[in-house]
């Protein structure tokens, strides 16, 4: 693996292959602009911008971020498009995303 210079985004994996040669596309999170690459989860884009915080628990409040990695937990959830409660560890980004931090249950924003 090996990470790319603007950040730490890995941009080529054994697995997932050369995200260099993917689309970069923009997402918005919590209001901030970000890149990302066609092919890479919610969650691998923000953690390669340095955001470590996707929700806050209901009860006590507490920080929540990726944990299990494959779908199973729900501590990486976030509203995505106005819908609450997506695991961003197994969703891919799609251009023009709106992400926000999630705190507790989540509730679908009315429009």
């Amino acid at each position: 693996m090996t990470n790319s210079p603007d950040g730490n985004r890995i941009i080529h994996h054994q697995i997932l292959g050369d995200l260099s040669k993917k689309k970069v596309v923009e997402i918005t999170c919590d209001g901030q602009k970000i890149k990302a690459r066609e092919g890479e989860t919610i969650a691998a884009a923000l953690l390669a911008t340095g955001k470590k915080v996707f929700r806050y628990s209901e009860k006590r409040k507490e920080p929540r971020s990726l944990f299990c990695a494959i779908g199973r937990c729900t501590d990486c959830v976030m509203t995505v498009n106005n819908k609450p409660n997506v695991r961003t560890c197994v969703t891919l980004v799609e251009d023009g995303m709106e992400i926000k931090t999630q705190v507790g249950l989540g509730k679908r924003e009315a429009r």
